[in-house]
C-alpha cells in the first residue's frame, strides 16, 4: 500500500508543504545514515495535518529547533501510514487517515492529549477521568480511553509507534496518558477495520500516536490551567532531553512529566440545580393517551430525604430534619408508577445532601518517565531499548445509593430521644417500627481512590537492505507490559455491621447496640440514622471499619517481526509485500482479603484470573497495476488458545484519472477476541436500582446487587467494513483539498452485556429466558446476574468529510503578512443499530446521558481548526460542535392522543435534545529568552462560556440525582477554561 494520509495531498502537499507534519523526524540532518533510514516504518504524512509553516525565513532559522518547518519529503524518502506495514514512496493510499497535527496539540495546550483527541468528530463517548469518576467498583476510575465510530472503547486499538501497549484495565482499555505527552508529533486515526494489519481489537479503527524518537537537545515546557469559576486548577511540568554520542551512532532520549489536579468534589455548577430528570409519568395509562415518560424541570425523588423518610405505615410521609424537627412531606403527584420520582412538591428536600454529590472532576496525580536509546551498529541497522513508567493517582467521590427499606424500631434509642414525638406517635398507631428511605446527612460521601502504575519495556532492531535494486526493510521487537493496580474505596459501610449499629437501644442508662446486650465484646458502636445531625466519629469508624481493597495485576507479553519491500517492477511502479508475524500473552491475576469480598455495600471485590495467548501471521501486497491505479490487500492468521484460529482480510484500491482527483475504496474483514474481563471476570458485585413492572413480584423502583462475571465460552465478533470514497485537490485552487470518504461496518456474533433494566424489560415482556438471571428472596428483589456472550450484531453506516486550505495572504495583497490555513472535519452518523436478539436499537443521534452507553452519536460532528502565522505570532481558532439529537431513535413523541407505550417503542413527551457548539482560541508568540526559543501559549476553551444542555436522565438506573443533569461525555461541563503554557527549547 503507498503511504499517504486520509485527504491524500499529493500534488497539493507539494506546493504547500506546511500541512506535512512529520517535521522533526523528516528535517534532521543525515548522520551516518538517512531519516528514512531509521524513521520510514515509523514516519507518517497525511492530508489532515494541520501545522502552518512559519511565515518568514529568518522565524524558521530563529526558531529551528523549537517549531522547525515542514517540508516534504524527497522523492527517495519512504513513507509510512498508520493502516499498512509497507514502506512506499508517494502519496497514494486506499485508508483514510485522520491526523491531528503538532501545532494543534501545541495550540491547545492540553492538560492531558486525550482531551483534544475526544474532540475528534470521528471519536464519540470516550472515556476520561472526569466521566469515570463515578465507576467506583470497576476499577475504571482514572481512564482516559478512545471511543472510535461510537462502536464500544474496546473496538479501538490504541498504538504506540504502531506498536501495542499494555493496557490499564481488564477490560483492555489503554489510558492515553501513559503516552509521553510533550513527545507526541501526531496522532494518526484509522477510521475503519485494520484487524488484517494489526490484529484483534482494531473493528472501529486503530488510533496511533507517533512520538518523535529523535529528539535533541532540551526542551522544558509547563502548563497551568483553571475555570472561569477559579476552580479545577492544574498544572503540567515536562522535560525532554536528546542527545547523540559516538559521531551519531548512539541516541539517548529522556523525557519526565509531573501532572497534579486539584479536582471539584461535587457538580458545583448552578445549572445543575433544577431537578431536570426523565421519570415515568405518574397519570400513564396504556389507554388514555398520555405518554409514558415525562422530561423536564420540577422533579425528585419520593423515596427518601437527607434526614430519613418514613416511606409506609400510618407515620409515612413524615421525615427527620435536626433534633425534634420532625416534619410532613409534600409529595406532590407520585404514585408507584412514578416510583422512585414525584412532580412537584418538596423534591428540594428529596434532593437536598444527595444531587450532584458526584466529582465533577477527581484530584488526580500523574508521573511518567520515558526513555528510549538507540544504537546504529552499521548504516543500515539499528538496535533500540524503550522503558516507560507511569503512575496514576486519583480521588473521587460518589454519593453512595440512598438507602431505602432502612428499618428503626419504636425503641430505637436515637428516635426517643430525638424525636420522641414521633416515637410516641408510632406507639400509638400500634407499630412497633417503620421503614424509612436515607440519603444519609452527616455521613461522609464514598469515593475511592485508585493507584495504577503502568511499566512497558520494548527492545528490538531495524534495518534495511537491497535484493537486487529493491529496497528492503526489517524490523523486530519484544514488549513486557505490566500494569499494578491498586484500588480503596472511601466511606463504604459493612452491611452486617450497620444493620447492628441502627438498632441502638438504652441499656442501663447507656445508648448500646442491641446486639452487644447479649454479646457485650462484639465491639458494635451505635450509630443514629435519623435527622441532619449526623453519626458520631466511634460510629462511623465501626461501620467502615477497614476499606475494601484490591490488588490487580496485568501482564502483556508481545514477540513481533516484519520485513518486506519492493518485488518487482509494473507499469505503475514496484510492486511490494509485507510478512509478518507476532506472539501476544494477555494475564490478569491479583489478591483480595477474604473480609472484603462480601458484605459491603460497594467493592465486594473478587480475584480475576486467567490468561491467554495469540500467535499470528500476516502478509500484505501493494500492486501499482497502472499509472493511477493502485490496489492493494492484506491477510491475516490468528490463532487463540481460548477459542481456535480465525481469519482477517483486507483489499482495497486506488483510482486516479487525473491528478487533480482520486477515487479509493476499502472492504475488510476483522475480528475483537474477547478480553480478560468477559473471559475471566470472577462476579464482582455492585449495588444499581431498577424499576419494576405491575406484573413483577414487587413493582417499582427497587435497589439490588448486580453481579458481573465472565464467560469463557465466548468466540471472538466479527467485522465485515467497506468504505468509499473520493479526494480532490484541484489545480485551479492552489492549497485547498476535500475528502468523502462513505463507511459501512457490520459486526456479527457480537460480545455483549444487557443491563439489569434490560433484564428486567425482557422478562416481564414476555422473554422468559431472562428471568433466570433475576433472584428473588421472600419475595424481595436480591440480584440480577450478568453475563457477556455472543447475541448480537451491530450495524453502522456514515459519512467522513475533511477540508483543509492555505493561503499564504499575499496572494491576497502583496502588502498583507502571514499564511491563513484552516482545517475541518465532519462525521455524518447515518445510523448505528445494535440488535441484541429482542430488537433493534439505532444509537446515531442519540444525544441522551445514561440511556446512551458506549453506542451513542450526535448524527453530524465536527471540529473546525484555522490558524493565522504572522511573523512571531500564532492564532488558532476552534469550532468544535455536534448537532441535535434524541432521547431514543424508538421513542415516539407525543403530549395527547398517544399510542400505547412498550419496551420498544415508548411514548415520551419530549424526544428533543439540543445540540452544541464550542469556541476555543489560543494565541502563541516565539521569542528568543536569553538566547534560547521560547514560546508562551494562551489558551480559552470554551471561550463563550456556554452551559451544557439539560438532559433527563432515569426513570431506572443507579444514582441518577448523583450525577450531571447532562452527558458529560458529549456537552462541556466545566465551563470556559484559561490555559497558559511556555515552552523553552536548549
Amino acid at each position: 500500500m503507498r503511504k499517504s494520509s486520509v485527504l491524500l495531498l499529493a500534488t497539493t502537499l507539494l506546493c504547500t508543504p506546511s500541512y506535512l507534519v512529520a517535521r522533526d523526524e523528516l528535517e534532521k540532518p543525515a548522520v551516518k545514515k538517512s531519516a528514512a533510514s531509521t524513521a520510514s516504518k515509523k514516519t507518517a504524512v497525511g492530508t489532515s495535518i494541520k501545522k502552518p509553516a512559519p511565515s518568514a525565513q529568518q522565524q524558521a532559522a530563529n526558531f529551528k529547533q523549537l517549531d522547525r518547518p515542514s517540508r516534504a519529503p524527497a522523492s527517495s524518502e519512504q513513507i509510512t501510514v498508520t493502516g499498512s506495514h509497507i514502506v512506499r514512496n508517494g502519496f497514494n493510499s486506499p485508508t483514510p487517515v485522520t491526523v491531528l497535527g503538532s501545532e494543534d496539540i501545541a495550540a491547545q495546550a492540553p492538560a492531558n492529549i486525550s482531551t483534544l483527541v475526544n474532540q475528534l468528530p470521528s471519536v464519540t463517548q470516550g472515556s476520561t477521568s472526569a466521566t469515570s469518576s463515578g465507576f467506583l467498583s470497576s476499577g475504571l476510575v482514572g481512564i482516559n480511553s478512545v471511543n472510535l465510530r461510537g462502536l464500544g472503547a474496546t473496538r479501538t486499538l490504541v498504538l504506540i509507534d504502531g506498536q501495542r501497549s499494555v493496557p490499564s484495565s481488564i477490560t483492555g482499555l489503554v489510558d492515553v496518558n501513559t503516552i509521553p505527552q510533550n513527545l507526541v508529533q501526531r496522532v494518526e486515526v484509522v477510521t475503519g477495520g485494520a484487524s488484517a494489519q494489526y490484529g484483534s481489537d482494531a473493528v472501529g479503527g486503530v488510533v496511533n500516536f507517533i512520538l518523535n524518537k529523535k529528539f535533541s537537545g532540551v526542551k522544558l515546557s509547563a502548563n497551568t490551567g483553571f475555570t472561569t469559576y477559579a476552580d479545577n486548577p492544574n498544572y503540567l511540568l515536562n522535560a525532554t532531553a536528546g542527545k547523540t554520542f559516538l559521531n551519531g551512532k548512539l541516541h539517548v532520549l529522556l523525557d519526565g512529566q509531573y501532572y497534579q489536579q486539584f479536582g471539584v468534589d461535587t457538580i458545583d455548577r448552578s445549572w445543575n440545580g433544577s431537578g431536570y430528570f426523565q421519570i415515568n409519568n405518574p397519570y400513564y395509562t396504556a389507554t388514555n393517551g398520555q405518554p409514558q415518560r415525562l422530561v423536564g424541570s420540577g422533579f425528585g425523588p419520593s423515596g427518601y430525604t437527607s434526614g430519613g423518610l418514613i416511606s409506609s405505615g400510618p407515620l409515612a410521609g413524615t421525615y427527620f430534619g435536626a433534633p425534634g424537627q420532625a416534619s410532613k412531606l409534600n409529595y406532590g403527584v407520585r404514585n408507584s408508577t412514578s416510583s422512585p420520582y414525584m412532580i412537584g412538591g418538596d423534591t428540594a428536600e428529596t434532593l437536598k445532601g444527595h444531587v450532584g454529590t458526584n466529582s465533577l472532576t477527581p484530584s488526580e496525580q500523574r508521573i511518567s518517565v520515558f526513555n528510549r536509546t538507540s544504537y546504529d551498529i552499521t548504516d543500515n541497522i539499528e538496535v533500540f531499548g524503550q522503558f516507560s513508567w507511569n503512575k496514576y493517582a486519583g480521588k473521587s467521590y460518589y454519593q453512595q445509593t440512598p438507602s431505602t427499606g432502612v428499618t428503626i424500631r419504636s425503641d430505637n434509642a436515637y428516635l426517643n430521644s430525638y424525636y420522641p414525638t414521633v416515637a410516641k406517635q408510632l406507639v400509638a398507631a400500634g407499630q412497633n417500627s417503620f421503614t424509612m428511605g436515607t440519603s444519609n446527612a452527616g455521613f461522609p460521601v464514598p469515593g475511592s481512590e485508585v493507584q495504577r502504575e503502568v511499566f512497558r519495556y520494548v527492545t528490538g532492531m531495524n534495518g534495511k537492505f537491497k535484493i537486487k535494486d529493491k529496497n528492503w526493510h526489517w524490523d523486530w521487537y519484544y514488549q513486557y507490559g505490566r500494569t499494578q493496580e491498586h484500588v480503596t474505596l472511601i466511606n463504604t459501610w459493612n452491611t452486617s455491621r450497620m444493620a447492628l449499629a441502627q438498632d441502638a437501644v438504652v441499656y442501663n442508662g447507656q445508648i448500646v447496640c442491641r446486639s452487644s446486650i447479649a454479646n457485650p465484646g462484639n465491639g458494635c458502636v451505635p450509630i443514629n440514622r435519623l435527622g441532619t445531625t449526623g453519626p458520631s466519629a466511634a460510629a462511623l469508624a465501626y461501620i467502615y471499619g477497614g476499606q475494601p481493597q484490591r490488588d490487580q495485576t496485568l501482564q502483556q507479553h508481545v514477540a513481533a517481526f516484519d520485513v518486506g519491500g519492493d518485488v518487482f517492477h509494473l507499469p505503475g511502479g514496484n510492486a511490494a509485500i509485507a510478512l509478518g508475524g507476532d506472539w501476544r500473552r494477555e494475564a490478569v491475576n491479583g489478591y483480595v482479603d477474604p473480609a472484603y469480598q462480601s458484605g459491603w455495600l460497594y467493592g465486594n471485590y473478587r480475584v480475576n484470573r486467567g490468561s491467554y495467548n495469540v500467535k499470528e501471521a500476516y502478509t500484505e501486497i501493494d500492486l501499482p497495476v497502472l499509472k493511477g491505479v493502485d490496489i492493494n490487500a492484506a491477510g491475516r492468521y490468528t490463532d487463540y488458545s481460548t477459542s481456535g484460529s480465525v481469519e482477517t482480510w483486507k483489499t482495497g484500491a486506488v483510482y486516479a484519472p487525473v491528478r487533480d482527483i482520486k477515487f479509493r475504496g476499502t472492504f475488510s474483514h476483522d475480528i475483537r477476541a474477547p478480553n480478560l474481563n468477559e473471559l475471566f471476570a470472577t462476579g464482582t458485585s455492585l449495588s444499581n436500582t431498577v424499576v419494576l413492572p405491575s406484573n413483577a413480584p414487587t413493582p417499582g423502583s427497587q435497589s439490588f446487587t448486580q453481579i458481573r462475571s465472565g464467560n469463557q465460552n465466548l468466540s471472538p465478533e466479527t467485522s465485515d467494513t467497506w468504505t468509499v470514497g473520493t479526494v480532490v485537490s484541484p489545480r485551479f485552487l492552489p492549497g485547498f483539498t476535500a475528502s468523502f470518504d462513505y463507511y459501512d461496518i457490520n459486526i456479527k456474533n457480537a460480545i455483549g452485556t444487557v443491563t439489569g433494566q434490560n433484564v428486567v424489560d425482557f422478562c416481564y415482556s414476555g422473554g422468559a429466558s431472562w428471568c433466570n438471571s433475576i433472584h428473588y428472596q421472600n419475595g424481595v428483589l436480591q440480584s440480577i446476574t450478568l453475563q457477556p456472550f455472543n447475541f448480537a450484531s451491530q450495524h453502522e453506516r456514515g459519512l467522513d468529510i475533511e477540508t483543509s486550505y492555505r493561503l499564504p495572504l499575499s496572494r491576497l495583497w502583496s502588502k498583507i503578512p502571514g499564511t491563513f490555513s484552516v482545517h475541518g472535519e465532519i462525521t455524518h452518523y447515518i445510523s448505528n443499530t445494535v440488535d441484541n436478539n429482542v430488537y433493534p436499537i439505532n444509537y446515531a443521534g442519540v444525544n441522551g446521558g445514561s440511556l446512551s452507553g458506549d453506542y451513542s452519536a450526535p448524527k453530524w460532528s465536527y471540529r473546525i481548526s484555522s490558524f493565522y502565522n504572522v511573523n512571531d505570532f500564532t492564532f488558532n481558532l476552534v469550532a468544535r460542535g455536534f448537532s441535535s439529537g434524541v432521547y431514543g431513535n424508538d421513542y415516539i413523541q407525543c403530549t395527547t392522543d398517544c399510542p400505547t407505550s412498550t419496551p420498544r417503542y415508548r411514548t415520551i413527551n419530549d424526544n428533543h435534545i439540543k445540540g452544541a457548539v464550542y469556541f476555543d482560541t489560543s494565541l502563541a508568540y516565539r521569542l528568543n529568552a536569553y538566547g534560547h526559543p521560547t514560546r508562551i501559549t494562551f489558551v480559552m476553551n470554551n471561550m463563550l462560556n456556554t452551559n451544557p444542555v439539560l438532559i433527563g436522565s432515569g426513570p431506572d438506573g443507579n444514582n441518577v440525582p448523583a450525577y450531571a443533569q447532562t452527558n458529560t461525555s458529549l456537552y462541556d461541563s466545566l465551563g470556559r477554561v484559561f490555559r497558559v503554557a511556555v515552552s523553552a527549547n536548549f
